[in-house]
């Protein structure tokens, strides 16, 4: 109890005594609230820089651990028929309790446009495509279970195609005509990508489900589209999954296939850690920047310290100790330090999350990160810890004044 008493009583005359000489640390307290605000804005940027950094990898690469299956004859080079392959695999991913799955297949689809035909570099997946690799849509929404029960097939144009179609209103439920080898099809446009502005209107493509694509492609198109099969499983438990998926789906296919199975998410690249780089950067401008603002402070204090030697000394007359000097002391800059870094925290929040940053952020992830806690207490911690490192010089100084010398200064 005496020892909270004590530590109470220092903090409420840290705060008098900052209250007396505001006017000295007035500026240096500016620097450390500025270099805090930066700290944790930087730490708060670093978060979501990293989530922009993972959403662009799984949209690439599939979310943590997107496993993916393939299978050939190892002396003829063919590779299993798309029914055979999709039992085995749906199969297997049943038989482990693997939910999402998808065949990922790629080729062209000839669209006949106002101006003519025009070739449309397409993907034919499933459902669960959208949700492994965050594909994400500027209008409408991406594939549901109702569009693989659509008698005319649903696609998801790119908005430079779009765009060549006269950006409909999807509510009116455009439709473009795929020409293919028997027969035209009749395709209703539900959703539409983002192209790249470095595509200057020429990123035509677009994904159809899979069993769409399926129902009207002939032998000689199949024969052109390249299929493989994704699994997204839970991550501790890819490593010992992977060679039971590969032994169930070979042994489903029978005799003379072989079946590989890699991972294709960004964790599973092997070697480092690939955000690392980022973290590190991160790291090192947080490191820096404190410095800045504490230099400041020590200076104040040591010039505040020098104007108060005879004070000191007259409160080591009336028998302060030693400690209880040095620790009243010290405890100006923390609690000053404390205070510019709550001040600071409170404005990188304000900039990170204003609705301004808030939509720039929203444009680039599909799950915008809160602001980061860890960010704040990194914030406030290092406040504290600036400001016992600049009031140990001072505190010292202030120990080492002999009581007669004080009192006669």
């Amino acid at each position: 109890m005496r020892l909270w008493t004590g530590f109470v009583g220092s903090v409420v005359e840290a705060w008098a005594e900052l209250r007396v000489h505001r006017t000295r640390v007035l500026l240096s307290l500016i620097g450390v609230g500025v270099a805090v605000a930066a700290l944790t804005t930087v730490v708060a940027g670093g978060a979501i820089a990293t989530q922009i950094t993972v959403e662009q990898n799984e949209r690439y690469g599939g979310r943590p651990a997107n496993v993916q299956l393939n299978a050939y004859n190892p002396e003829t080079g063919a590779s299993p028929g798309t029914g055979a392959m999709s039992d085995a695999v749906a199969a297997a991913a049943a038989r482990y309790g693997v939910t999402h799955t998808t065949r990922n297949g790629n080729g062209m689809l000839r669209v006949q446009l106002p101006d003519g035909v025009v070739d449309v570099s397409s993907s034919f997946v499933d459902v669960a495509y959208g949700a492994i690799h965050r594909t994400s849509l500027v209008e409408g929404a991406w594939f549901t279970d109702y569009d693989v029960e659509r008698l005319a097939p649903a696609i998801i144009v790119s908005s430079d195609l779009w765009n060549r179609i006269g950006a409909p209103d999807l509510r009116t439920h455009p439709t473009v005509e795929i020409v293919a080898a028997e027969r035209n099809v009749t395709a209703v446009v539900t959703g539409v990508t983002a192209s790249s502005p470095a595509s200057d209107g020429q990123d035509l493509s677009g994904f159809m489900l899979n069993d769409a694509y399926l129902a009207f492609a002939n032998t000689e198109e199949l024969a052109n589209s390249y299929f493989s099969y994704e699994l997204w499983v839970p991550p501790d438990i890819a490593a010992e999954l992977m060679p039971l998926l590969q032994a169930d789906v070979a042994g489903s296919l029978g005799e003379g296939w072989q079946v590989d199975a890699y991972r294709s998410d960004y964790l599973g690249w092997g070697g480092e850690d690939p955000l690392l780089p980022l973290k590190l950067a991160v790291g090192a401008f947080a490191i820096l920047v404190l410095p800045l603002g504490a230099l400041g402070l020590v200076n104040i204090a040591l010039v505040t310290v020098r104007q108060r030697i005879r004070e000191i000394g007259i409160r080591r007359s009336f028998g302060a100790t030693a400690g209880r000097v040095f620790f009243a002391v010290m405890m100006e800059s923390v609690v000053a330090t404390v205070f510019a870094g709550a001040i600071g925290v409170l404005v990188s929040v304000l900039l990170i999350k204003n609705p301004l940053t808030s939509g720039w952020i929203g444009d680039y992830v599909q799950d915008v990160p809160a602001f980061p806690v860890d960010a704040a207490l990194i914030g406030l911690g290092a406040a504290t810890l600036v400001g016992a490192l600049a009031g140990l010089l001072p505190a010292l100084v202030a120990v080492r004044v002999k009581v007669i010398d004080a009192i006669r200064y």
